[in-house]
């Protein structure tokens, strides 16, 4: 008896079965083998008004055309990423503009003054550490990478505007694309983080930006309510169905801060349930601002969750 007669795949379709762990990616020689341990991105935060309390510019060294202020916190920052690095950061994420809800804007050549002598120390100090550069200005991720950062990181990846995908795909250097809406309004929380995170691809791969390239973040506190950000940390697992490395942020966030009533300086065990849980989602790499407990969290529960990760050098699980 005849078989049922089924679908050949086109000659020109790839397959549509996204690899599961993602292809490795490469950063200044550095490979990051995705599924085999989690990664951790380091927050460098060259603002006054970081909604996280870690802005590294005081009110005094605003403008960073002053010299003294702006010499001591530009050592500010370079100190921070060089620590940040000690304490096991993989990556670090430059970031001249404040995202908290209500931020005065930057202009993009104030945005520029401040991220890229930042960067251009960095990379002098640690010229094997990748660097990414968080901004919405796509003049300002030039910038950034003509000074020696790596990749962009876009907060508006799923906006109107192609602009930033475009410099990503004309530099050829790995996109992560966030999640956000300018209003909590949601039908379907996680169907439609997941669709307007696919579009984004989409749209970033049909302009010339590689697959390969790419890394999702589902925008933990932008355009959600704290119950939404809730339902997306139990819902992360959700993400790996668009077949690329999973970014999450959650450090310090005010979900954090109204669940446990506890100002932004004060939520790092918050944040380390929240890095706890995403490992256990296979999140593949987490932004926060405590560098060593966080990497200790991710490393225990990447011991749980993932198997062959070793625990002090010699050990092995049984």
């Amino acid at each position: 008896m005849d078989a049922t007669p089924s679908f050949d795949l086109p000659p020109d379709a790839d397959p549509g079965l996204p690899e599961d762990p993602p292809s490795p990616m490469r950063f200044r020689g550095r490979t990051f083998t995705w599924g085999s341990r989690t990664y951790l991105m380091g927050i460098v935060n060259v603002t006054p008004d970081s909604f996280s309390g870690d802005g590294i510019l005081a009110p005094a060294a605003r403008d960073l055309g002053r010299g003294a202020d702006t010499d001591e916190a530009f050592r500010a920052a370079v100190a921070q990423g060089v620590a940040m690095a000690a304490a096991g950061a993989d990556m670090l994420d430059v970031g001249g503009e404040s995202s908290r809800p209500g931020h005065e804007p930057v202009p993009e050549a104030e945005e520029v003054r401040r991220v890229l002598p930042v960067v251009r120390a960095l990379r002098e100090a640690l010229p094997d550490m990748p660097i990414s550069i968080d901004t919405v200005k796509p003049r300002v991720a030039e910038a950034a990478l003509d000074a020696g950062a790596d990749l962009i990181n876009d907060v508006w990846g799923v906006g109107k505007s192609d602009a930033m995908a475009r410099v990503a795909a004309e530099r050829r250097v790995p996109y992560i694309v966030m999640h956000g809406r300018a209003e909590a309004r949601y039908q379907n929380l996680m169907a439609e983080i997941l669709t307007d995170l696919q579009r984004a691809i989409d749209r970033a791969v049909a302009l010339g930006v590689a697959w390969q390239a790419l890394i999702v973040d589902p925008g933990f506190g932008f355009g959600k309510t704290p119950a939404q950000n809730l339902y997306l940390m139990a819902h992360l697992a959700d993400l790996r169905i668009l077949g690329r490395p999973v970014l999450l942020g959650a450090s310090r966030k005010s979900t954090i801060g109204k669940v446990l009533d506890l100002p932004a300086y004060e939520r790092l065990e918050g944040t380390l349930a929240t890095t706890a849980l995403a490992v256990g989602a296979g999140v593949d790499l987490i932004r926060v601002h405590d560098v060593a407990a966080n990497r200790r969290a991710a490393r225990m529960a990447d011991a749980i969750h993932r198997p062959g990760t070793v625990g002090p050098e010699g050990w092995q699980p049984a």
